[in-house]
């Protein structure tokens, strides 16, 4: 099996994108708006941010079978993290609180450590978001 590490990180690279886009509509949107927003007491996952989160999950599996590492795909799951973290809990993608972020680290672990196809992933991981009680 040959591995295709650029390809790889192409697939990192767009999700990243994705997010650092999704983060900048997120502040544009909050700096045109006088009245703060209020954080959420608790995240309740909703159908749209499950599919979405899927999503990265289903792109975690294809950077994995293009041949990017465990490690190297976490490390920069937890670089983004902690940019996530500078933005107020009402402006974040998915990642709320400490919780949300276990859930997602877990997951992304599950996908190099119990590997399926990325289009079996992300089904899974919509139930289980799903599925998740509110917090």
């Amino acid at each position: 099996m040959q591995i295709d590490a650029p390809r790889a990180l192409l697939y990192f690279s767009r999700v990243r994108s994705a997010i650092c886009l999704f983060f900048l509509a997120a502040a544009t949107i909050a700096a045109a708006n006088p009245q703060p927003l209020s954080p959420r007491v608790a995240f309740e996952p909703d159908a749209r941010e499950c599919r979405e989160a899927g999503d990265f999950i289903r792109n975690a599996a294809l950077s994995r079978d293009n041949g990017m590492g465990r490690e190297t795909f976490l490390g920069r799951l937890h670089d983004d993290l902690a940019v996530i973290r500078s933005y107020p809990p009402a402006l974040r993608w998915f990642v709320h609180n400490e919780a949300d972020e276990a859930f997602l680290v877990a997951e992304v672990q599950a996908v190099y450590d119990a590997p399926l196809s990325a289009e079996l992933h992300r089904p899974e991981f919509i139930g289980r978001c799903l599925a998740r009680p509110p917090g």
